[in-house]
């Protein structure tokens, strides 16, 4: 019976799925377009009352739907193992987890403020880890499972006044790799989505203080996808088995073509790109 579970494909419908940072962008959009394929949604969260409209709403609108908001601070370890504990103790057959909480910090690191990096790698890194590594039993339990991490583009490159958001995403990216190679045995699909600009809250809570840079602005427009779009491919990927999603076709050509050029003239090419950067004054 085990071995039969293991050989069949993930499936969204009829899942009981764990979303991380759902109280807005991303995380909201996935909460959304989850509940209707969902048996079971665990939406976890640091804003409370975001958090618990967004599971009203949800009740609102799929009745047989069974949800529940857990807040949560993902950079606390203590926190992680309450929502872990939950999870096991109240027997969750959890089979999809979406790793999706992140911090951002936009600027130059040598004017960066460690009270906004120290958070930035223990949600991007040390609690998408300790998190998956908590409930793997769980999802191992519950073949097929999927692990869905949250990357993005910025992985694949090193970015300045991006420099710690982009190397998190690195190994992230890197970590669902290996991360698949050891779990596909056992019925665990592992996924990274590597999204490019997304119009969501997420630059604003990573510009600093007094500064704004407009990163969706310097970006070319052509290159950005709706959190809706990026949600529904990468469910679709996740399905489908793929290793890694860039939800833009067009992205995901440059992204691979750039990716074969020597890293001397993508160095230059990112510096020559970044340039003499003006962030707004508010």
């Amino acid at each position: 019976m085990l071995q039969a579970s293991m050989n069949r494909r993930f499936a969204i419908q009829g899942c009981t799925a764990l979303v991380t940072g759902a109280t807005a962008g991303l995380g909201a959009e996935f909460a959304r377009q989850l509940a209707p394929r969902a048996r079971h949604l665990i939406l976890v969260g640091r804003r409370k009352e975001r958090l618990a409209s967004l599971a009203e709403s949800l009740r609102k609108d799929f009745s047989a739907l069974s949800i529940e908001s857990i807040p949560a601070d993902l950079a606390m370890p203590e926190e992680r193992e309450r929502l872990a504990s939950h999870i096991i103790r109240s027997e969750i057959p959890l089979n999809l987890l979406v790793n999706n909480a992140g911090l951002g910090d936009l600027g130059p690191f040598d004017t960066a403020e460690w009270t906004r990096l120290e958070p930035m790698l223990s949600v991007n890194v040390t609690a998408l880890t300790h998190l998956t590594h908590l409930l793997l039993p769980m999802l191992r339990a519950h073949p097929p499972s999927a692990v869905l991490n949250v990357s993005s583009i910025a992985g694949f490159f090193p970015l300045p006044e991006m420099a710690v958001y982009a190397a998190t995403k690195a190994y992230v990216t890197s970590f669902s790799e290996a991360l698949r190679m050891e779990l596909e045995p056992h019925g665990v699909v592992v996924t990274a989505l590597c999204p490019g600009p997304v119009p969501t809250e997420f630059f604003e809570v990573a510009s600093r203080e007094g500064k704004t840079i407009r990163a969706m602005d310097r970006s070319h427009p052509a290159f950005a996808s709706p959190p809706e779009l990026v949600v529904r491919q990468a469910l679709a990927g996740l399905e489908r088995n793929r290793p890694g999603v860039i939800p833009n076709s067009l992205l995901a050509a440059v992204v691979r073509t750039v990716r074969l050029l020597p890293f001397p003239l993508i160095r230059e090419a990112i510096r020559l790109g970044a340039g003499p950067k003006k962030p707004v004054e508010e």
